[in-house]
């Protein structure tokens, strides 16, 4: 793998996956490309270009050589192969390119430390965004403090990599040799200090709460200073901690593996409890439906507050399925028509995603897929019931 020219690391998903989402279906092909960069066992790098050489080859023979199709795609091939060939950093674990030439040379590509798991090609039309929102659950953006009594280390992750890290040093105080009301003094110095210190801590991580939209913050450290942490935390702070056993040395890495490990940890007991809630207001005939046909209306309705998706459901799904026109995207004809009461080829893991984003839905994808096997991989919570 060629490394001739670089792109910088996403941290971040928010602005790209708005311009995706806006992309209005078209009857011109658009390519989504996801590739796992990371090198094998023994250091080597995959052999990316060779594969995407031969699954275009295979694909290309589906178009006429004359067909707008065949002309945008080949236009998208040329783009993705110099993109693979020049712009991927020896550093990414994991690329997501999408691009359509014939709509206006529609082009964007992400890496990421993170790895997107297998290679996969698909050609729809419109991009194909499963898979990254996906991966965007998978690795979360959250903080780790390290702290002792005068200094504390704050790290945001995200994306499978540090994203910020910053240094909150306190005041020293230096001990004399002094007893009585003297040393009694001292005692009041040093705890006022560490409250002082505590409180410092606090005060940047609300500010980086806010400006990085965390929802989760594992906090570790000398004991004592824990205890005055959660004395001072603010309730709406105090609500996304967890506390961790942590060295306080302990390097960047160390604390990225331990903490993502935890909130992995976390994750797949948060998942068995929300689908268990998920079947016990669907039997209540409460906020809740299950399926894809109910879940899919719930979307196209506006009530959807939240999607569980199966980790499975592209396999659970695997080709392009008929949905209603009202629920399917539509896809505007040479005149420029878009009105259809026919129902529409589409992939049911990439509508659940688009129609998520577009109506503020939450996703929440369930690793274990047999937690949701029994009502087709997909349920949501809703807003409001008709």
């Amino acid at each position: 793998m060629s490394t001739q020219v670089s792109e910088p690391l996403a941290a971040a998903i928010d602005e790209p996956l708005e311009r995706l989402i806006a992309f209005e279906p078209t009857k011109l092909p658009v390519l989504t490309v996801y590739l796992n960069t990371q090198p094998d066992a023994h250091g080597r790098d995959p052999e990316i270009v060779p594969y995407l050489q031969r699954e275009f080859k295979a694909l290309s023979r589906t178009w006429p050589a004359s067909s707008a199709e065949r002309k945008s795609f080949d236009q998208d091939v040329d783009r993705i192969l110099a993109y693979a060939a020049g712009k991927i950093d020896p550093a990414a674990n994991g690329v997501a390119i999408f691009a359509c030439f014939g709509a206006n040379e529609f082009f964007e590509a992400l890496q990421f430390s993170a790895p997107v798991g297998e290679n996969r090609v698909y050609i729809y039309n419109q991009p194909h965004l499963y898979q990254l929102e996906k991966l965007d659950e998978q690795y979360p953006r959250y903080a780790a403090v390290l702290t002792d009594a005068s200094a504390a280390r704050i790290f945001v992750f995200g994306l499978g990599q540090t994203i910020d890290t910053e240094e909150v040093r306190g005041k020293k105080v230096h001990r004399v040799k002094v007893g009585g009301w003297s040393q009694a003094r001292y005692q009041r110095r040093v705890g006022n200090a560490h409250q002082e210190h505590v409180k410092e801590v606090i005060e940047r991580l609300e500010q980086i709460v806010r400006q990085d939209q965390i929802t989760r913050i594992f906090l570790g450290g000398e004991s004592a200073i824990l205890a005055l942490f959660e004395q001072e935390m603010p309730q709406e702070l105090a609500a996304m901690v967890e506390t961790m056993k942590l060295d306080v040395h302990a390097s960047e890495q160390d604390v990225f593996k331990a903490t993502l490990e935890k909130l992995q940890e976390q994750e797949a007991t948060s998942d068995a409890e929300k689908v268990n809630r998920l079947f016990e207001q669907y039997r209540a005939r409460g906020l809740a439906v299950v399926g894809v046909q109910d879940t899919l209306e719930a979307l196209a309705n506006g009530q959807a507050d939240e999607v569980l998706i199966s980790s499975a459901l592209e396999r659970i799904h695997p080709k392009e399925e008929q949905i209603d026109a009202v629920i399917a995207p539509e896809i505007p004809d040479s005149k420029g028509s878009t009105a259809s009461d026919e129902p529409r080829q589409v992939s049911l893991p990439d509508l659940f995603v688009t129609k998520a984003t577009q109506t503020g839905a939450k996703l929440s994808f369930i690793e274990d897929a047999s937690l949701l096997e029994a009502v087709d991989g997909v349920g949501a919570f809703l807003r409001w019931r008709t």
